[in-house]
Order: C-alpha cells, then structure tokens, then sequence
C-alpha cells in the first residue's frame, strides 16, 4: 500500500540560498530548511524551479540536497527534483538523493529538443531506475518544458511501480481534474500553479508545491485549513489577497525569486543571497516593491492569523 498521506498538505519550494559570492551556502540552506520546520508545513520541493536548478551545477544540487536532510531531520517529507537536461547528470542526482533518504525524487522532461513520448517515458524511468526505492513524481509545467504530460504518456509512466503522481503546473486547473480521474486514488496530483491554489485543491488535488509558499506559509496553511473545515468563503478571500501579494511579488526589474528572498529578510531575518545568473538581480528602485510586498503579507498575516 502506498503511503500518499506523507505528501498531502502544503510542500513549499525550495529557494537557492547563496553567500556573498553567489555560490551555495550551506549554513543557509540549513536556516531555510528549519524556519519551514518551524512553520509547520508538510515537506519541502528541493533543486526545482524555486531552487534555480536549471542554473546550478550537479554539485550545487548535491551539496543543497544534503544540507536540507542535515537540517529538516525527518521532521518534513523531502521530494527532491533530479532532473538535467541528459539523462546521466539526472541519474546521478536520482541516486544521491536515495542515498540521503528522500522521500520522492521529481522529474521535468527534457528541454530544448522537443523528442516524442516514447523517449521521454524513457528519461523518466531511467531516472527512476537509478533510485529503485524511492517514489517518483512527474513535473508537469508545459509552459517552460515546452512539452505537456499526455493522458497516453501518464498511463505508459503508471507501469512504473514507483510513479506515485503528478506536479501539475500547467495552467488549466481542469488539468488536474483529468489526472485525478485517469489515475484514481493510487495517486497523488500536486497544485502547482499558487494563483490556483484552492481552485486546483477543490476539483482534485490533495496537496500543493509552490514556488511563493515561502514568503508566506502561513497564508497557504490557513487556506488548506479552511478547506478541509469547508470554510470555502474564508479560503476564497484568502486566495484573492494572496494572489494579489503575488502579483506584487512579480512586479519588480528584478526576479521574483530575488524579491521573495528580500521579503524573508525583512520579515524572518532569513538571509538567502540573491539569484544566480542570468536570472535578474535586483535594483535599488526594486527596494520599494520588496517593501511593499513585505507589509502586504504582514497585514495579511493580521488579518487572517490573528
């Protein structure tokens, strides 16, 4: 029997936590780790989009990985994205991460060549292969990937005894309706898109991964929260101010990521660095909107946590 509930519940992102020198700082990454063990969440999604892994070495991920299990020890469910653009740097990662005893690895398909299904089920379970006891959890996020997961390619990955669900951040909620009712109970589909956050929950998903959930756990507890009490209104006016804490969040020169990280400075004294190159750093005029975005959750914080 597969254990799913470990998954259930909000699972923030991870963000790359750099020095001074833009390279990885483990003692930050230990901070990051134990402030969401403190916020209570349910796990954290390490070396994904949050984490900058597109932009990091296989020893960045590695050295993050192992700072993250030092830390969070056994408090949260890890889910560890392995992916790289070749299979080899993938598996490599895959069986590290077992190595470590996450609870899942996670899997983008390849970028750049757009190759057919049959090869991308390979890539997957090659992945899988190389961590033979640990769950596996396809990412779906067509809008960077550049390919989305079809019904046909889901059903060939559930053959996979250890495919366990799906990251769904495509953009039509009804995506995850669609997973849900193709794969049954036996699997777990992700929220992924935070905007969404309750809409994805109430039409079938049992568990969210987000990328602004670390600037505001809170927030995204007291949302699901409310959904399992079936407070439906309480969760709607939440995701409104959310979302729009969110587009301010996005409204810098800089990158979001970069925004998030000065907002948990000022807020939780976490220093997390910036972003790596060439995503963009941020400027002096950004120092308002990070500010702002800073009260905005405060307030909310107030309102809602009171």
């Amino acid at each position: 029997m597969r254990n799913l509930e470990k998954y259930k519940g909000i699972i923030p992102a991870f963000y790359a936590c750099y020095d001074e020198n833009g390279e990885i700082s483990p003692s930050r990454v230990q901070d990051l780790t134990r402030y969401f063990v403190g916020k209570g969440v349910r796990g954290v999604y390490v070396n994904g989009s949050s984490g900058e892994c597109i932009y990091q070495s296989v020893e960045d991920r590695k050295v993050v990985l192992e700072n993250v299990m030092e830390a969070a020890e056994g408090k949260l469910t890890v889910i560890a994205h392995v992916a790289c653009n070749n299979t080899k740097d993938s598996q490599v990662l895959a069986e590290h991460a077992q190595k470590l005893g996450v609870d899942a690895i996670a899997a983008i398909p390849p970028i750049y060549f757009h190759l057919p299904a049959h090869a991308i089920a390979k890539y997957w379970n090659d992945i899988s292969e190389a961590a033979p006891d640990t769950d596996f959890v396809i990412y779906n996020i067509p809008q960077l990937a550049g390919v989305a997961l079809t019904l046909d390619l889901f059903a060939e990955m559930r053959r996979n005894p250890r495919v366990i669900g799906v990251k769904n951040s495509s953009m039509p909620v009804q995506d995850i309706q669609t997973f849900k009712d193709a794969a049954g109970e036996d699997y777990i589909i992700f929220n992924g898109p935070d905007e969404q956050f309750i809409s994805g929950r109430i039409i079938g998903a049992e568990g969210g991964i987000g990328g602004t959930y670390g600037a505001m756990p809170e927030l995204f507890l007291e949302m699901d929260r409310c959904l399992k009490n079936a407070s439906l209104a309480r969760a709607k006016e939440i995701q409104y101010r959310v979302n729009t804490i969110i587009s301010k969040l996005c409204s810098a020169h800089g990158n979001m990521y970069g925004v998030i990280k000065a907002v948990l400075k000022i807020n939780e004294n976490l220093e997390l660095g910036g972003v790596r190159a060439p995503l963009p750093s941020l400027t002096g005029e950004d120092r308002t909107v990070v500010e702002e975005a800073a009260r905005m959750i405060r307030e909310a914080k107030e309102i809602y946590l009171a």
